[in-house]
């Protein structure tokens, strides 16, 4: 079976592939789906998604809900997380911590990051993520905790 960074990599080769391959990963989880992402970025280390501002993922202020804003964070490290992890490991969220530093007015660019390093380091990987405005501004910010472990045989 195909990685997810293979698929990724084949289909945003194609018009309309990232758009589509955003469409298949939020079928992957459901609950991404909801924040109606668009995939920017794959890499081993980075990813980028996008959610827009939208009445779905709006709270009672007119921004975007912190946990929307938190659920794209997840899905950023997923993709990152399904481009980095050795194919002999598994890879598991086991937490996360976030700062909300300001309102989410806008659509939101969510990254995740790593180093080699993190990875050596071993089973615990810590993942740096971000939410940011068009403009720069970071809404949220923190770090969702893998737990990576060789796989089963």
């Amino acid at each position: 079976m195909p990685s997810t960074l293979d698929v990724y990599r084949k289909m945003s080769a194609l018009p309309q592939g990232k758009r589509l391959f955003s469409i298949f990963y939020g079928q992957k989880a459901p609950y991404f789906a909801s924040i109606h992402m668009a995939v920017r970025e794959m890499r081993p280390h980075f990813a980028e998604i996008t959610i827009p501002k939208r009445r779905s993922v709006q709270n009672h202020i007119g921004t975007v809900h912190a946990i929307a804003a938190c659920n794209g964070l997840e899905a950023a490290m997923g993709l990152l997380a399904e481009a980095t992890c050795p194919s002999d490991s598994r890879w598991l969220p086991k937490g996360m911590d976030v700062k909300y530093l300001a309102k989410s007015a806008g659509d939101l660019y969510c990254t995740a990051e790593s180093s080699p390093e993190d990875w050596a380091n071993g089973p615990d990987v810590p993942i740096r993520v971000k939410a940011a405005l068009k403009d720069g501004t970071v809404t949220v910010e923190g770090t969702i905790h893998l737990w990576v472990t060789p796989k089963k045989r």
